[in-house]
């Protein structure tokens, strides 16, 4: 069977490639192209435009780069009418791909949405028109299920994907050593996208002289080079890591993360954590004006209450980061989050989600053409 992905930042790379994992391993002629990053690469098929040229981050950033966007919504809409797939599986990123999806539907192919977008932060009336363009929904947080359902919309819960990444990692015994980690580690995780990283990391980097006794490490991200990282590195006490992110999540003793998918992982790898974001001042006060959510941190929105702290806009600032890091490094903040850690864990359920989704959007096919697919055999041996 032919599938077209559509997958516009670095954690739509890593659920797109878990999940053509889990198509080929019930697919045995599986064959994809898409739009995506280098794990998806990993599992083969062709690669047409790489998430880095799509990732605009606030509403300014957008009207900024309409051109760039623009253009990309005709490339992907010619690559999809090129490729004729069979079905196409649109992951997350849902400013782009809700439009790629009502050009899908409106020239009959099938969609598939996974990763669910996010509408119950603002705009809910737009799940009126996901019911129209998107044939099969597929939620990863608990209570968005009752949020569709709300809204007279039948979708599927299939559990976390980042739950399969987790139960995958294998810790490097060595990490430590090859990268001289003596001590307790602090992870800074900034973001993949250029405007966070420039907004969130220098805030970051500010509280390292405060923790003297500490190794600040930051998870940068493959996109971009030793040298774009090491302009924003003044400290001694600070070391930069690539493509490590679950290896630094298990030695580090807490973290600073940028708000986004990332806070969940913390969470998951039971890391105490503090909360940054940073946008572009017309972009939040729009926001502000629109979202309809308490939270912006996966964490509290699941568990709906605060957890971790969340520091926004002017509360991201170096004072503010010291003290709530020194609180979760030791005493009762650190043993509440981390027992609130327990209680997330077991709302999230278990891994597997790419194989449910993967099955999901099989026996959902087979209902129109059961022939298009031959499953693979289990092998004996």
């Amino acid at each position: 069977m032919r599938y077209y992905l559509v997958a516009g930042e670095a954690s739509g790379d890593l659920h797109g490639a878990n999940l053509m994992k889990a198509l080929k391993a019930e697919d045995a002629k599986a064959d994809f192209r898409y739009y995506g990053g280098n794990k998806m690469l990993a599992e083969g098929g062709i690669l047409d435009k790489h998430y880095s040229e799509m990732a605009f981050m606030g509403f300014t950033e957008v009207l900024l780069n309409l051109r760039t966007i623009f253009k990309n919504l005709k490339a992907c809409k010619a690559a999809i009418l090129a490729y004729k797939p069979d079905v196409l599986i649109l992951i997350d990123f849902p400013g782009f791909n809700l439009k790629i999806a009502e050009f899908a539907k409106a020239n009959g192919i099938k969609v598939c949405y996974y990763i669910s977008p996010k509408v119950w932060a603002w705009n809910q009336k737009r799940v009126l028109k996901i019911k129209r363009i998107v044939d099969k929904l597929f939620c990863i947080l608990p209570f968005e299920v009752d949020f569709y359902k709300s809204w007279g919309m039948e979708v599927d819960y299939v559990g976390n994907p980042l739950l399969d990444e987790i139960a995958q990692f294998t810790p490097d015994m060595e990490f430590r050593k090859k990268y001289h980690l003596e001590g307790d580690v602090i992870a800074l995780l900034p973001g993949s996208r250029k405007q966070e990283i420039e907004r969130l990391l220098p805030d970051m980097l500010s509280v390292t002289q405060s923790f003297p006794g500490y190794r600040f490490v930051v998870a940068a991200a493959p996109s971009f080079d030793e040298a774009y990282y090491k302009q924003f590195i003044k400290s001694d006490n600070v070391t930069l890591v690539f493509a490590q992110t679950y290896n630094l999540l298990h030695v580090a003793k807490a973290a600073i993360v940028a708000s986004g998918t990332a806070t969940l992982e913390t969470a998951l790898f039971h890391v105490p954590q503090v909360v940054v974001y940073r946008g572009g001042a017309i972009s939040v006060a729009i926001a502000r004006a629109l979202v309809k959510i308490r939270f912006i941190s996966l964490v509290n929105l699941i568990m709906d209450r605060a957890v971790v702290t969340e520091l926004i806009q002017n509360d991201c600032n170096t004072t503010n980061i010291t003290n709530v890091l020194k609180e979760i490094l030791s005493g009762v903040e650190r043993t509440q989050m981390l027992s609130d850690y327990k209680e997330l864990s077991a709302k999230m359920g278990t891994a597997g989600a790419s194989g449910r989704t993967a099955k999901l959007i099989l026996n959902y096919l087979a209902t129109f053409t059961p022939r298009l697919y031959q499953k693979k055999e289990i092998s004996d041996e």
